[in-house]
Parts: C-alpha cells; structure tokens; sequence
C-alpha cells in the first residue's frame, strides 16, 4: 500500500500493489502543467482510494485527457485518460518508498532547452506502441 498526498494535506490517497515502471514525459503540457518534466505512473483506477476528492479540481488539457489538481495547493496529483481502465499519479504524490524506477523518457523533442537527459534511458518522440 503507497500513500499519497497532495503538499498541503487536503488531498489524500492510497495505491494498492506493486507500482510499474515510471515514464517521464517532456511534452510541452506537461512542462507547463508540472512546470518541469512529468514523471509517474499508470495504475489501475481500482487500486487507488482518495480522501478528500471534493478538493481534486480537474482540468482537459486536450479533448480526452484531463489532469488533477488540489483546488488548495496547485499539487499536480493525477494524470487521467477519459475512458481507460487506469491513471496516472504524478511520483511527487508518493509519501512512501515506490520500490519503482523511471524506466523511460517521452516526447523528447519537446523537452526544455534548460537540461539534458543524460540517464541513459530510452527515449521516445511518442508513447511507444500508440505511434
């Protein structure tokens, strides 16, 4: 079981099981969104249990997806495709240990000019598999 929260609290959440590997996203929503690179992770939306939702604001950032903010703080907690079985969580929500590793870096050629990504992972223009 991970904890999960937002910086100030009102948001609270659990994530059963083993968490998969973590991606990190560049493209430029994200950064504007994050206000550097996301990284998280998929999980099953039954795995995850929140307290305090009523103060989870979402936002689409485009027709299908929609990310989810405290209404209090601003903490980016959520990265959600309307109509798939899992979501995203931002790895800055994790309190515990995530006993995971980033495993992979998307939309690269939108990264920022500001860093390099030197970790050796793979990385992708797309998502793999959808393009």
């Amino acid at each position: 079981m991970h904890q999960c929260s937002c910086l100030c609290g009102a948001v609270t959440f659990t994530v059963e099981g083993a968490l998969p590997p973590a991606s990190a996203c560049h493209c430029t929503k994200c950064r504007k969104h994050i206000g550097h690179y996301e990284a998280g992770v998929d999980v099953p939306r039954s795995a995850v249990s929140v307290a305090g939702a009523e103060k989870v604001t979402w936002y689409f950032s485009s027709e299908n997806v929609r990310r989810g903010f405290c209404s209090i703080c601003g903490s980016s907690l959520f990265f959600d495709i309307v109509g798939h079985d899992r979501i995203g969580i931002n790895m800055g929500a994790f309190d515990t240990p995530t006993n995971t590793k980033l495993a992979l870096h998307i939309f690269v050629a939108d990264k920022g000019d500001y860093y390099d990504i030197a970790d050796g992972l793979p990385q992708y223009l797309q998502v793999p598999g959808r393009g």
